[in-house]
């Protein structure tokens, strides 16, 4: 009997135990999925009406088909065991020149499978240090896994040169990575100018409404207009109707977001929703691409972020 009653005590103690063990792997499990609703990145929702509340969250369902949140801030020229490497360290001045270069994988092989992102395999981008100059170019890739990025005239300075991919390997992350280049010559630096909330281009009024703050999703609106009217011919660009890509004074570092609104035809605008995410505080300078007519316009806008 005694032996019995031990047995039942030490059967109950356990059960205790689990229990106990079960409950802090409940309320662990709870904290975890906050944690996730909170990391780093953009929530690409569809783009809200008027009249529903901003902290409504949409489903995936209701989500439009979008490209991934690319990661890091791009100022590395290796991630997750890819490497961007270039023998060119300088360019010309003053005329087009190619850049060449190779991204490798964790095998240290020339990586020559790409997922199509936004219909292109690659997005190249050229911006100088004190972020004038921009480009956004759509390099060609040889056989052999060197990709060849024409670009315009460029201005003596330090140039970062960015490559934003998603290899067909691996967990398919997308990637951004960047090297530095020279161009030779007298570099005049050119003050950034100060934030605003609109600006012009091609005779387009471009405005951004949406004061976000460092590391926090927040909503940002563009509005364009021409000649005091809404404009709503805007025509599918990249699988989008508007391309932003923002870089960070001081550092260049890179954020790439997308307007969250649906494509039906060309007849997009006047406004396009975002879900931007902003790592740091500062000022960035946003270049926001958009067409009408079979014409690219950029246009370039300060953006202060508390």
């Amino acid at each position: 009997m005694i032996s019995s009653s031990r047995l039942i005590a030490r059967r109950r103690a356990i059960a205790a135990t689990g229990a106990a063990a079960a409950l802090a792997l409940t309320l662990a499990a709870c904290g975890s999925s906050s944690d996730s609703a909170s990391m780093p990145g953009m929530d690409h929702g569809s783009k809200s009406s008027a009249s529903s509340s901003s902290s409504a969250s949409p489903s995936m369902a209701d989500m439009p088909a979008m490209d991934h949140m690319a990661s890091g801030n791009g100022l590395s020229n290796g991630q997750d065991g890819y490497r961007l490497t270039s023998k060119d360290s300088t360019l010309p001045s003053g005329k087009q020149a190619a850049y060449r270069f190779t991204v490798t994988g964790p095998d240290g092989k020339a990586v020559t499978d790409f997922a199509v992102d936004q219909t292109k395999r690659m997005h190249f981008y050229a911006i100088r240090s004190d972020l004038t100059g921009f480009q956004h170019v759509h390099p060609t890739m040889a056989a052999d896994g060197t990709w060849t990025a024409g670009l315009s005239s460029l201005t003596p300075g330090s140039w970062r040169m960015f490559a934003s991919f998603t290899p067909n390997t691996g967990k398919g992350t997308d990637l951004v990575l960047s090297r530095t280049v020279t161009v030779p010559g007298k570099a005049a630096k050119t003050p950034l100018p100060a934030p605003a909330t609109s600006t012009q281009v091609d005779g387009y009024t471009v405005t951004v409404e949406g004061e976000p703050m460092a590391g926090m999703a927040h909503p940002l609106t563009v509005s364009i207009a021409k000649d005091g009217k809404p404009v709503t011919d805007l025509e599918p660009y990249l699988d989008t109707y508007a391309h932003l890509t923002a870089f960070h004074e001081g550092d260049a570092a890179f954020a790439h977001l997308h307007p969250t609104t649906k494509v039906s035809g060309d007849n997009g605008g006047p406004d396009l929703s975002f879900h931007a995410e902003l790592p740091s505080s500062g000022n960035w300078r946003l270049f926001l691409q958009f067409q009408t007519g079979g014409r690219l316009h950029t246009a370039a806008l300060t953006l202060r972020v508390g």
